[in-house]
């Protein structure tokens, strides 16, 4: 959602907000200031004004004479500090791991942040054949990926018709099946089975299930997924897996509420 306009200088911070999101996103080999402006809906000019203005913070760098930006030092210190409150990576990684061996599928944590979801954790599974739609620091808006699928079936009702009043544009950037009755159908059902189930919905022949993790107040924010490919997510072993993917969601749940007593 865009600030104010009568705060000073919010609508500059927003951008700035936005690049970062997207210079996270991409990851370890960055992304070009093309990528970036076409993603931030920004002129070159604009979006190179403000990269700099970050570089000069050290919230964003480039490497020599690469083109390409990348998160700067003082993300990874200010993560650090963040960590202690926000992370919960150190209590879901065994978990995560466990999820990937015992169904051989790839595993993943998300974390719900705003209207979006970050993949913050990656397990491979052991089947040799895999799906790389989901890796660290990749976003997704609720209702697209089967993580974001479970933690917005959980939300209140009135925060998921105002999630969807605020983006209309769901159907035209991620497809038909994204439009708001198809996308209330899935909710539905996710709700009444436990887990969501993503059929393909991203990259064809690419399935994934996802269960919501909450936190001590009952709220999903975050979720844990696996991806596999098509033939591996027959009705059968779908209910088996959520099954498996159900109990791990509530042992980290359970881990949580405890860790933050």
């Amino acid at each position: 959602m865009e600030p104010p306009a009568s705060v000073p200088g919010a609508q500059a911070i927003a951008r700035a907000a936005r690049l970062l999101r997207l210079v996270t996103a991409a990851g370890a080999d960055g992304a070009s200031l093309q990528e970036l402006a076409v993603g931030a809906d920004l002129s070159r000019s604009t979006a190179h004004r403000l990269l700099s203005a970050l570089r000069a913070e050290g919230l964003v760098d480039r490497e020599g004479e690469s083109t390409r930006w990348m998160p700067g030092p003082e993300l990874f210190l200010m993560g650090s500090v963040a960590a202690a409150r926000y992370d919960v990576t150190a209590l879901a990684r065994d978990v995560v791991r466990s999820l990937a061996v015992k169904t051989e599928e790839s595993a993943f944590l998300s974390v719900r942040r705003a209207d979006e979801t970050v993949c913050l954790l990656r397990e491979e599974g052991s089947f040799p054949i895999r799906s790389f739609v989901l890796s660290e620091g990749v976003r997704f808006p609720l209702g697209v990926a089967s993580a974001g699928l479970a933690i917005l079936a959980f939300l209140p009702d009135h925060d998921v018709d105002a999630y969807l009043d605020r983006h209309p544009d769901l159907e035209s950037a991620w497809g038909r099946a994204h439009g708001t009755r198809p996308l209330r159908t899935r909710l539905a059902e996710t709700k009444e089975r436990g887990y969501a189930v993503n059929p393909g919905l991203i990259v064809e022949g690419s399935w994934g299930l996802g269960a919501a993790v909450f936190d001590r107040s009952g709220r999903p924010e975050w979720a844990l997924s696996l991806t596999g490919v098509e033939f591996r997510f027959g009705p059968e072993r779908i209910a088996e897996l959520g099954r498996t993917l159900l109990a791990h969601a509530h042992q980290l749940s359970a881990r949580i509420a405890t860790a933050r007593r």
